[in-house]
């Protein structure tokens, strides 16, 4: 099978290069590699120049934001399974595209593991490990997720079911991740693994502005999925990530 990695990117001179090895390295070699640039003004573009012969596709054009860039990633992806790993992130090692490969047969729509958070300035400094744990789906009634970077989706889910809902600033993840797994019921594999080093400072947790506005778009997420929202969501989705801090050094 075929799997389309897809990253977006902004100004991302300083991380770009790290992104884009972790995926041209891995062991699994059937991968359509797509870069969405958002007409980046520092080195960026210069970085995947340099690159241009082993990245399958690059666009570098102003977008809407960083869901739309995803979309558009999206509708040009033509592998099997996609998985997006944004520029600020790495896969942990070589083989992690080919784990995750391996759990997929015919039954299974979606496979997701664990990441860790590590220091922006210092990728080899845990600061935070999701263990994301075994999937139960009523799980989700209380605050949990998996985590985005490490979630793979076979192509025609999205086909069926749509992609990110832009109207969503800085929890469209969260919206896709419900409206897939909790109201459509797609099947789901969890791959018990560390797959996806990703750095401080992503939108959601960018100041506390972005995330009070994801808390609330949290619940928005259920209301717009004709779905009630959990009681006390606002309070249980922050209060999961608790644990992360504990087990970091793990």
């Amino acid at each position: 099978m075929k799997v389309s990695i897809i990253t977006v990117c902004l100004n991302s001179e300083k991380t770009i290069e790290n992104t884009i090895q972790s995926v041209l390295f891995q062991s699994y070699k059937n991968i359509e590699y797509i870069v969405i640039d958002g007409n980046s003004t520092d080195n960026t573009k210069s970085i995947l120049g340099k690159y241009a012969d082993f990245i399958s596709t690059v666009v570098s054009e102003p977008d809407k934001g960083l869901y739309d860039a995803m979309n558009k990633g999206l509708k040009l992806a033509t592998g099997d399974v996609i998985g997006i790993l944004n520029s600020d992130d790495l896969y942990k090692d070589l083989f992690v595209v080919e784990k995750v490969m391996k759990q997929f047969d015919e039954q299974v729509d979606s496979v997701y593991g664990d990441i860790v958070y590590v220091d922006k300035n210092d990728i080899t400094r845990i600061v935070r490990y999701w263990h994301s744990g075994l999937f139960k789906r009523y799980k989700m009634k209380f605050g949990w997720m998996p985590p985005h970077p490490a979630f793979f989706v076979r192509r025609k889910i999205y086909e069926r079911y749509g992609e990110f809902n832009t109207a969503f600033k800085n929890s469209a993840d969260y919206e896709l991740m419900l409206r897939l797994i909790y109201k459509h019921r797609i099947t789901v594999v969890y791959l018990s693994e560390i797959l996806v080093y990703m750095r401080e400072g992503g939108q959601g947790n960018a100041s506390i502005k972005n995330r009070l506005r994801a808390n609330k778009e949290d619940r928005l997420a259920w209301s717009a999925n004709g779905l009630k929202p959990p009681f006390m969501l606002r309070l249980l989705k922050p209060l999961r990530k608790l644990p992360q801090f504990i087990l970091r050094m793990r």
